[in-house]
This record gives C-alpha cells, structure tokens and sequence, in this order.
C-alpha cells in the first residue's frame, strides 16, 4: 500500500470480498540532500496508507526497503548509464522487491496471497498460469511485470486489472477513501523532479567526449555518456543542415554517434537476461515486441538462443535501446522478455 487511490481501492476490493487484507507499506527512507523521499513511501504516502487501512479495518505494517532499493535498483541504475545504457528501474523493483522481499515479507506474516495495485491481470487456462494487459490500455503495466514467473502468478491478485482508472477513482469514493482524489506519480521514485541527469551528475563520475558521424567525422563534445539515450535529438549542441539523433552509445570510447532519424531505426537486435513466464520456447517464435513502455509493440521473429535471444522486427522500429527491456506478447499474453543487449544492424 503506497498510500495512493489505486493500492488502496484494491485492498477495500479484496476486504469487501471477504479476504483477511493485511496492509503493507514500503518506506525507502532516503537521506540523500540530492534525493527527494519518495512521493509513494514518503512521510505523506505512510500516513495517507495508514489511514486507510484504518479506514478499512486492517492491519498495516511499514517495512524498510532503503538498503534493498540501494542494492538491487539505485547501483544497478547508475553503472548502467554510466556504461552508456538506458535502464528501466521499475523492471527491476518489481522483480527484486515488490515481487521478490515483499513476497518474503507476506510469507513471514503468514500470507497465502500476494496483492497489489498494478494494472494488470492473471489467468489461468488449462492449469496454466498466464500475465495478461489490464482492460485500460492506457494504465496498463504488463511490461513493468513480464518477469514474474507462473509460480507467482498462482498467489498474486491484480484486483484493477478489469478497471478503468475513473472507475477506480468512483469507488474510492464509494468505500469513503479520502485518497480518492490524490493525484498519482509517474516519477521514477528516487529522482529528484524525474531528472535522470541531476542525478548522475550528483552521484556518478561523467566526463565528456566526442559525437561523431558515422564516418566518425567529429561534429561536437558531449558533457558525459551517462547524460544521453539512443534516439535522443534535443540537447546535442550541434549545429547541423538537418535533424540529428543519437544512433550508438559507446562507453568504452566516450564517443557518441549521431545520423538522420532512419539512421536510428533498427530491425535485428539482442536481448540478454530472458525470462519466461511458462516454458521458454525451443525454437524462433513469431510475436509483437515491445521496446519500452511507451512503445507500440511491432510484429518480429525471436529466435531463442540458450538465455539470449535475437529479435527481427517486420519493419525498423526507431531507437531500439540498449538496457530498456524487450518484451515478448501475443495478443495480450506476456510471453516474457529480457534486456536489450545491442543493435545489429
């Protein structure tokens, strides 16, 4: 229970159905003078959470996460960029704390089941447990959650999977939530405004280098390859007949290369770090992949290869973006997915 509308209609959805609801709260507890608390796990999230579970009759309990967010998302999120890569740290809180000490935590408690406020919903057919989109289309958060295993699915609830966020708001309303009308965060937890660079630049050792062509021509200098993403067109400080985009990061070199938008459509790419909800598949299977959140995803062969994959999409899909993760749908079933590894073409 982050103490915002959509975790708690949850827990007055399952209370009202009937199920013993215990209410935990994630505190990160960051100290950082650079690094804001979290609107989600902040002083106002735990209070708004607590009165909630008040409100509804439950118990709550506040578990502290700092070190385990320092651990499995902040160092991880840091040598990434630092390494020229674009991470997603909600992947990675999903699958190593939400889903990974919280479920610990639900199990010291005494929990059967695991719930939460995702917009997202599991099926069963034929004793198979499967992740599909949520309803809303435009809340679902399938791709923060393809790497949740079958074994999880079996104990996890997504109790809005079905819901419109309106229709969410409507029933906080109805359960008499005072949260009902509290704006929700699209931020990533730990940065200060969502800004990705005042973060680096606080914590991480940038130093600045060439941008190229690539005939590798110099066109410029950069201010650090941790401060630029693949497909990146504003910033660049070049002065240039047309439109330039990023199309390759290379850490090793300091250099960054840039080239007409086509220059930064990919059709074939590696993926690494796969995971399979059910049984991964033997041999190339047909999908629609999906290269970041806001990414529509796009038919493409994957031919599996021992953990690794390589993706051929139909048509080039722009910015295809190393350490963003990949992920696998047929129709709206999560296959599974992994990280984007590099380009091949």
């Amino acid at each position: 229970m982050s103490g915002g509308v959509d975790s708690s209609v949850a827990a007055a959805i399952l209370r009202e159905r009937g199920f013993e609801v215990i209410g935990i709260t994630m505190c990160f507890n960051l100290k950082d003078p650079v690094v804001r608390k979290p609107r989600c796990c902040g002083t106002k999230g735990i209070e708004d959470a607590r009165r909630v579970a008040h409100k509804l009759g439950i118990n709550h309990y506040v578990v502290n996460m700092k070190d385990a967010l320092n651990r499995y998302i902040i160092s991880d999120f840091m040598r990434e960029y630092t390494f020229g890569r674009t991470p997603n740290p909600c992947v990675r809180c999903n699958q190593f704390i939400k889903f990974g000490l919280l479920f610990k935590k639900a199990d010291a408690l005494g929990a059967e089941f695991l719930a939460t406020g995702h917009y997202a919903r599991g099926v069963t057919s034929a004793g198979r447990y499967y992740l599909r989109k949520a309803r809303d289309l435009h809340k679902d958060q399938s791709y923060f959650l393809y790497r949740l295993k079958a074994g999880q699915l079996k104990r996890v609830f997504f109790p809005l999977g079905n819901m419109l966020k309106k229709e969410v708001r409507k029933l906080a309303e109805s359960f008499g939530l005072a949260v009902a009308d509290k704006p929700e965060s699209q931020e990533i937890c730990f940065l200060p405004g969502d800004n990705y660079r005042e973060f680096i630049r606080a914590n991480c050792s940038v130093k600045p280098g060439l941008i190229v062509n690539k005939e590798g021509a110099v066109l410029g200098r950069h201010k650090g390859v941790a401060l630029y993403t693949i497909g990146q067109r504003e910033g660049l400080g070049i002065a240039a007949g047309q439109p330039l985009y990023i199309t390759d990061i290379d850490a090793r070199s300091d250099k960054i290369t840039v080239g007409a938008k086509n220059e930064a459509y990919t059709k074939a790419f590696a993926v690494k770090d796969i995971s399979f909800i059910n049984r991964p598949p033997k041999k190339k299977i047909e999908a629609k992949v999906r290269i970041r959140y806001n990414h529509r995803e796009a038919p493409a062969g994957i031919d599996i290869r021992q953990g690794k994959a390589i993706v051929y999409f139909k048509e080039p899909q722009f910015a295809v973006t190393p350490g963003q993760s990949a992920v696998f749908y047929q129709k709206d079933i999560v296959l599974g997915g992994g990280i984007i590894e590099r380009r091949l073409d």
